[in-house]
Parts: structure tokens; C-alpha cells; sequence
């Protein structure tokens, strides 16, 4: 039998492109143990005095506890909204056989074809009727309803593919709607639904154009307004600013890669599924 061939061209462009994706983030980190001389003359060169007091200015500058606390509540809340609603609405949708059920969900899902930039304007009279400017229920109420049409339309897939000999066991065993849903259906959803609320997550976390237009005092503030604020006019002080970025995204990181382990579950089940 002829021996198989190494493939060293593929083996080659991975390597080549693990480089590329690697050097922005080695550049990114090592800047930030760097004073400011160093970063402008050296600027992928290892520090010659390693300063981790970087750091500690870009928790005091972007008062770290306070903006972190604020990106935790609007993110868990917009989690729970974005998940469960629609998990119910998808289940409704997937079960209803009238055609109110099908025109309703024909009305959610029109909801991806608008573009989140065209009702900015709408959306911040809406808010500013409802007196919930600069509160973090504002922002999170925008997120939830944003990500609505979306989380529907994944779920629903899910959710017709489940059997509905389970349901109905439950339905003879004397379980309703609201029963058989958190008890069986939801469960079931697991994979898709840990799936969704990963991804969601980083949207959500990132998310910067709703905390500029709805939150308007600093104490209200997220991660990447702190980190926009100082971003110079002129000039940007580098080792000043990588280190803000590195704390914004350091408890995302960690997230994510606590739950990975779901993501690979979801994408098996929607393999399967599909």
C-alpha cells in the first residue's frame, strides 16, 4: 500500500495563518507592560522593564468596578429576555395551527429584515416617552427586542423537530402548556438555547451604540464608553489604552471559555436536527 502523504502545504498555510491572527494580540498585550517610550520605539519588541502598573491606571481611569458592574446588569437581564421570550414564542408558534399564529409569526420575523440603524430615531422617542433615558432598563429592553425576530427563527427549527409524543405523555399525565413547556420542552432546548445566549452575550457586552444614545451620565456608563473617552483628539496614549481594552474583554474571554463546551453541543444538535 502506497504510505499516505503529509499534507505540508495545508499544515504550512495553517501555521501561516495562526501567525497572522496571533500577532495583533501579542502586539496588543505586550504593549500594555510597556512605558510609553518604549511602545513608539519598539513596537513588537518584548519590554525591556516590564510595568504592570498600566493596569492599575486603566482600572482607576475607567473606575473599572462601577462600568463592569453596569455591563454585568444589562448583560444577565438582556440574557433572560432574549432567551425565554423567545423560547415561549417559538413554542407557540411551532404548536399553533391557526392562521393568527402563522401571520404573528410572519410579523416577528419581519423584524430581521430592519436594519437596527433605521429605528434609532424611533426608538429613542419611544424611550424618552417612556422616562426611561439613562437607565439601564433602556438598553436592555432595546437589546431584547432587537434580538426577538432572530432568537424566534433559530428556535422554532428547534422546536418543530422535537417529538410531540413526549408532550403529549405529559398532556395525559395531566400537565399544561405552561407545565410541559418548562418541564419538557425547555430542557429539551438546552443546546440551542446555551448556543443562542453565548452569542448573544457578545453582543451585548460589546454593544456600544445603545449605551452612547441612552445612557447619558458617567455613573450609568459601560466598558467601551470609558474606553472611548480616552481615545485622544489628536493623539491616543497606547499603553494607556490597550490595558482598558484587555479588562473590557477579559471577563467575556473567561465566559466564553466556560461555556464552549455548549456552543460545540449546539452546533452537534443543529447538525443532527437539520
Amino acid at each position: 500500500m502506497k504510505k499516505a502523504q503529509r499534507p505540508y502545504l495545508l499544515e504550512l498555510s495553517l501555521i501561516i495563518l495562526a501567525v497572522i491572527v496571533a500577532l495583533p494580540i501579542y502586539y496588543l498585550l505586550v504593549t500594555t507592560l510597556k512605558t510609553p517610550e518604549e511602545a513608539a520605539a519598539s513596537p513588537l519588541g518584548l519590554p525591556h522593564h516590564w510595568t504592570f502598573g498600566n493596569y492599575a491606571e486603566a482600572w482607576n481611569m475607567m473606575r473599572y468596578p462601577r462600568v463592569f458592574t453596569n455591563n454585568f446588569i444589562i448583560t444577565f437581564f438582556s440574557l433572560i429576555g432574549c432567551t425565554l421570550l423567545p423560547c415561549m414564542a417559538a413554542y407557540g408558534f411551532a404548536r399553533s395551527r391557526s392562521l393568527i399564529g402563522k401571520l404573528l409569526f410572519v410579523a416577528v420575523i419581519a423584524g430581521l429584515v430592519v436594519p437596527f440603524q433605521i429605528a434609532l430615531i424611533p426608538l429613542y422617542k419611544l424611550i424618552s416617552t417612556l422616562h426611561l433615558m439613562n437607565t439601564l432598563w433602556a438598553v436592555i429592553i432595546v437589546n431584547i427586542s432587537v434580538t426577538i425576530p432572530f432568537n424566534v427563527f433559530l428556535f422554532i427549527n428547534f422546536v418543530k423537530s422535537l417529538p410531540l409524543e413526549v408532550e403529549e405523555s405529559a398532556s395525559i399525565d395531566g400537565s399544561g402548556v405552561i407545565g410541559t413547556f418548562f418541564r419538557i420542552v425547555l430542557p429539551l432546548m438546552q443546546p440551542v438555547v446555551a448556543s443562542a445566549a453565548i452569542l448573544n452575550s457578545l453582543t451585548f457586552w460589546n454593544d456600544f451604540m445603545g449605551p452612547l444614545l441612552f445612557l447619558q451620565t458617567r455613573d450609568k456608563a459601560v466598558i467601551l464608553q470609558e474606553v472611548y473617552r480616552n481615545i485622544g483628539q489628536f493623539s491616543t496614549n497606547w499603553t494607556a489604552f490597550f490595558p482598558m481594552m484587555v479588562l473590557g474583554v477579559a471577563p467575556l474571554l473567561i465566559f466564553y471559555i466556560i461555556m464552549q463546551k455548549y456552543i460545540i453541543k449546539g452546533i452537534a444538535a443543529g447538525s443532527v436536527k437539520g
